[in-house]
């Protein structure tokens, strides 16, 4: 198992949407530095949104028909 990014996020919430889209369509999602994002600290360091690298493709149309 390879994490590979799939998409930054400037806010918490945001990511966290995506993520949980990604799990209702069976793919398992991390967040990466979302604990560095907070506080009113918004966007001064990006929430990066991982998956394993064989989920990459199937992350990338999700992550399309979510942005709809």
């Amino acid at each position: 198992m390879a994490l590979v990014e799939l998409a930054r996020f400037y806010t918490s919430f945001e990511a966290n949407v995506v993520r949980s889209a990604l799990l209702a369509d069976g793919i398992e999602a991390f967040l990466f530095d979302g604990e560095m994002n907070w506080g009113g600290l918004d966007g001064v360091v990006p929430v990066r949104l991982m998956v394993d690298d064989s989920d990459l493709e199937a992350a990338k149309i999700v992550l399309a028909e979510d942005q709809r």
